[in-house]
This record gives C-alpha cells, structure tokens and sequence, in this order.
C-alpha cells in the first residue's frame, strides 16, 4: 500500500471539529502512523495547491481600463471584498426573483419547523444574478455554517470525501458552478447527497476494500450557470430547483439605491434609473457601474449621481444606451460592415475583432443574442435589423430572421 492509499483514509478521519468521531477503529490506528500524518500533510497542500489553481482559472480577470469588459457579468477576482460587502444577508432583502424567493422561503421555513436540514438545492442561470448570494443567505436562514468551494477546484474523489466527512450536522455545502466537478467526484456525491455517507476506496487492484463512511446530514447548494451540462443523476438528486432570470430594471434600480446607501454614494432617482438601463439585467454589472459612476462624480462633478452625470461617465467607459461596451459594439461592426450582416462563423468573427473565440461566444453573445441585436444559425451568426438600425444603417431586405431557418 502507497503513502497517498494511506493519506486518504487519514486525512477523512481527523476528528470533525463538531466532536464527531464516524471513523472506524483501523483507520484511526492508521492515522496515528508517522508515515501516515506526512502523507496526508504532503497530500492536503497538493490539494490546497490544487484547488487555488483551478479557482484562478476559473475566475475571469476583467480589465477596467477605457471600459474594457466593464459590462461583463463574469466575477472578478478583485471585487469579491466589495460584492460581498453590498449581498443582502436575509431572504426578504433579496430583491427580484420573486417566484423563486417565495419557494424557497417556503422550503428553508419548513425545514427551520421540522428542525431538520432541507432538501437539496440548486441554483441555476447566466453569471452574476445572485446564486452565490442566495447560497450565503440559505445558510443564515438556517442558521448554520456554510462551506464554499467551486467545480473545478474538486478534481478527484478524495477531494470531495475530504470535505464532506468534515462537515457537521445541518452545515451547508456551497457548490459553484457544480457541473465541472470530475466525473469520479460526481459519482461520489450521488451517495452522499441520498444516503449521507462515502465509501473510501483503500488499496489497489483486487485486494482494493471499500470503508463506509457515514456523514452528518447537510445541505447541498449547487450553483450553475449551465444545468443543461448536468448529468440526469446528479440534478434528479436536488430536491428544488430554482432558476433565476435577469432583473428588469425597477428591481436594478432598488438594488442601486440599496448599494448606494453602503456605499456612501449620492444617487439620485434619475441617476440610478439611467444606470439600471445599462446594466443587462444583472446587479453584478449594476453593481460596477455605479461605482465607476461614483468615481466619475467624485472627480468631475460635485460627487452626485444624476442622470447627466451618470451618461457622461458611462460615455467615458464605453457604454452606450443599451449597455453594448466595445467588444459588443466590436462584433457588430464587423458582422455588419465587413461582413454585410452574416452569416459569418464565430471564428472568423473573432479574428475580426482581435479576440479569442470564446470571448466573443462567452462574453459578448449572450446578450447581443438576447437584446435581439444578433442570432445564432446554422450557417453562421447573422445582424438582426436591430443591430443595423443601432449602428444607425439600414439593414438589407435579406438579412435577419430570413436566414434564421436556412438549412
């Protein structure tokens, strides 16, 4: 048996902080071994390394810089401190998303009465809406400890065994982007999430022996921004589901108000509907742009959000009425004036613009596709009559939804 067969078991069976001892008698002998405690000290940093390796991978850096990406949903690794500062922290001062507050209001009280941890939770939609927040919230409506790790991050079994037999009695795990764990972690998570317990693999090849581990009951909050890369076992194992939709803009405009109230800022009605307009949809980007907003009132006006304040400095950040930055307006450009309005492939689209493929699938279709500025075909992306008129050009009789059925 290797040192890393010995690691495993050791490092599951440290005595959980709560008190609970579910380890059997042999692996707590092994544990006591020298060999053992450096296997599993040299395996947690490989992990620990791991998994900081991945979440940086999985973050996206966006640069402030002229506006660049400024409008893009995605988390940036310098603005968690602040997105964390400004999360509502109960369920009745989460704005929007009505019919999925109701139901797991109904959901979390039900659990609170039965004194029991509750069914399993998954959050899924577009970047930005709110899914992490919830999870932070679902845990304070419990009244329990929250553990927070990501997909990627848990790249084996032993990874994913590690954390949940330290979990405690009704704790909440907090799962983002849940559809890229490995696929051997997934598997693990199907027992656990039905019968609260593991079996640890110990050993290799025909003399390999499985121990059960039993678990303390928790919760599960997934999150993810793709469900439909969910296999049919892992998400038929959630027992509510909860899909969340971009916000209109009187929702981001109460969002705006109460984030200027944190901030400090001076925002006024006119101001803080001006930027709600801007914003896509989605308070993360709400969020960014009153606080370049705020800079811009700070150092070139008398540090009050008006309308007038809030379009010029969006001006200066390259975002224009309907939200587009310049890597939107980019792509249209070229779609529409080298490209007569499509169709045109995505790769020639991105080399046009001087741009990585999944950049422009990633960050700028989404929601030129759901402004109804582009569509997807299958010849290729094509400029909806939208997109000529917003460029202010007139669009050919031949473009548009014509092509939108071309096989």
């Amino acid at each position: 048996m290797t040192n890393d067969d010995q690691a495993k078991p050791d490092e599951r069976n440290q005595p959980p902080r709560d008190g609970r001892n579910t380890a059997p008698d042999a692996m707590s002998a092994r544990a006591k071994s020298p060999a053992g405690r450096d296997a599993a000290r040299a395996e947690g940093a490989e992990r620990s390394a791991g998994s900081a390796r991945a979440q940086r991978a999985a973050e996206t850096e966006i640069r402030a810089e002229g506006g660049i990406d400024i409008v893009s949903p995605m988390p940036v690794l310098a603005e968690r401190e602040v997105e964390a500062s400004l999360r509502p922290k109960r369920l009745s001062e989460f704005p929007g998303q009505p019919k999925v507050r109701e139901q797991l209001e109904l959901v979390l009280e039900s659990a609170v009465r039965r004194s029991r941890p509750p069914d399993h939770v998954l959050l899924s939609g577009p970047p930005g809406l709110g899914k992490t927040s919830l999870a932070m919230i679902i845990a304070t409506e419990l009244g329990a400890p929250i553990r927070v790790t990501s997909g990627p991050a848990i790249e084996r079994a032993g990874d994913l065994a590690a954390l949940l037999t330290s979990l405690g009695e009704g704790e909440v795990l907090f799962i983002d982007e849940i559809h890229r764990v490995a696929r051997p972690a997934e598997e693990l998570l199907y027992m656990a999430m039905e019968d609260f317990r593991v079996d640890v693999m110990v050993g290799k090849g025909p003399g390999a022996t499985a121990i059960p581990l039993e678990l303390a009951p928790f919760t599960l909050v997934g999150a993810t921004t793709r469900a439909g890369l969910l296999t049919g076992p892992l998400r038929d194992r959630f027992g509510f589901t909860g899909h969340l939709d971009f916000y209109d803009v009187t929702d981001l405009e109460t969002i705006l108000r109460r984030s200027a109230s944190l901030l400090g800022v001076a925002l006024r009605a006119d101001g803080g509907a001006e930027i709600a307009g801007r914003s896509r949809g989605t308070p993360r980007i709400a969020n960014r742009l009153l606080r370049r907003v705020r800079d811009f009132a700070e150092v070139r006006a008398d540090g009050v959000v008006t309308e007038q304040v809030a379009r010029d400095a969006l001006a200066v950040y390259d975002v224009d009425e309907l939200g587009l930055d310049r890597l939107d307006r980019a792509v249209l450009d070229a779609l529409v004036r080298r490209f007569g309005g499509g169709p045109v492939g995505v790769g020639t689209l991105g080399v046009a613009v001087g741009e990585e493929v999944e950049t422009v699938e990633e960050v700028a279709e989404p929601y030129l596709v759901r402004a109804g500025l582009l569509a997807r075909t299958p010849r290729g992306r094509v400029a909806t009559p939208a997109a000529w008129a917003h460029l202010g050009l007139t669009a050919p009789r031949d473009t548009g939804a014509a092509t939108l059925f071309d096989e």
